[in-house]
């Protein structure tokens, strides 16, 4: 990518030459999003009401106000911010898709986290987030962005890519670096399913969303510190599509495989659609391990 810095410049021009809209009016759409972010972050931070299946809702404000035993504030408020957004989510909360609802933690999990943990304010989000839609418009023109088209790696990997070089474009980054944090995002994202429990956006997205912003963080601070992807950026790509292609539609949310047919998970499916387990569905239904 031999484009000038700030990379998100670039995608700027290009955008407002393919659709003619003024580049302060994008400005002002993205500051305004990235509102909406924070005031889900915000709203699901501050509830713990459940999801409409009851199955998650607590997990955001549980570890907000869990006590830091790592003592790691950047990665705690990072899973914390992301899971806030995808509870909001799966109450049918407002929320920002980006790209998608099912993957909207990680963005602002990942580039919100880090601007508070660094106090930068908001305005100073708007190029990383263009910039971020630019990787995300990149990405859906070579391939899926969607879990039902080609697995979760599509979905949250999308949006991990699209975190990863907005991080780095907010740290100084250059633009090779943000292409290069976007490509190792999505090159340790490759293969993962969406198998979500009963079809609904909530196991195991909701917790996904925290472990992949975290995932965009780490790809960042590779990039910053000049690490690349040794597989070229277009080759990843090409390399995800493929396995997207070869993932059988029992892996791509149809609920049809993986932690979706758990014991536990069609137990947890048949409760919801009224009906009674077919078998004995609990944690732990799959493999016994010792516990001592």
């Amino acid at each position: 990518m031999n484009a000038p810095a700030p990379a998100s410049a670039w995608v700027l021009e290009r955008d407002c030459a393919e659709t003619g809209l003024d580049p302060e009016d994008i400005r002002r759409e993205m500051l305004r999003r990235i509102g909406e972010m924070r005031a889900s972050i915000a709203r699901g931070l501050a509830s713990r009401a459940p999801s409409i299946t009851g199955m998650v809702g607590w997990n955001a404000q549980g570890l907000w106000e869990a006590p830091d035993v790592l003592n790691a504030p950047l990665i705690r408020r990072v899973q914390a911010y992301a899971m806030a957004v995808n509870e909001e989510n799966a109450r049918m909360g407002r929320i920002v898709a980006a790209p998608t609802a099912g993957s909207a933690g990680t963005i602002p999990g990942a580039l919100i986290g880090v601007a508070d943990h660094l106090g930068i304010r908001d305005e100073r989000l708007v190029d990383p987030m263009i910039l971020a839609a630019g990787v995300g418009k990149a990405i859906s023109r070579r391939m899926f962005i969607s879990g039902a088209a080609g697995g979760c790696q599509a979905e949250i990997g999308s949006s991990a890519a699209m975190a990863a070089a907005a991080v780095v474009e907010l740290l100084g980054g250059t633009p090779r670096a943000a292409v290069q944090a976007a490509s190792i995002a999505l090159m340790n994202t490759i293969g993962l399913v969406c198998d979500p429990v009963g079809g609904y956006v909530e196991v195991p997205c909701v917790s996904r969303n925290a472990f992949y912003a975290v995932h965009a963080v780490s790809a960042a601070q590779l990039a910053l510190a000049q690490l690349e992807s040794f597989i070229p950026p277009d080759e990843v790509l090409g390399a995800m599509a493929s396995v997207g292609r070869m993932m059988p539609a029992a892996l791509r949310e149809t609920a049809e495989g993986g932690l979706a047919q758990t014991p536990t998970g069609l137990a947890v499916t048949a409760r919801m659609e009224g009906r009674e387990p077919e078998g004995p569905g609990g944690p732990g239904g799959m493999v016994e391990l010792p516990m001592a």
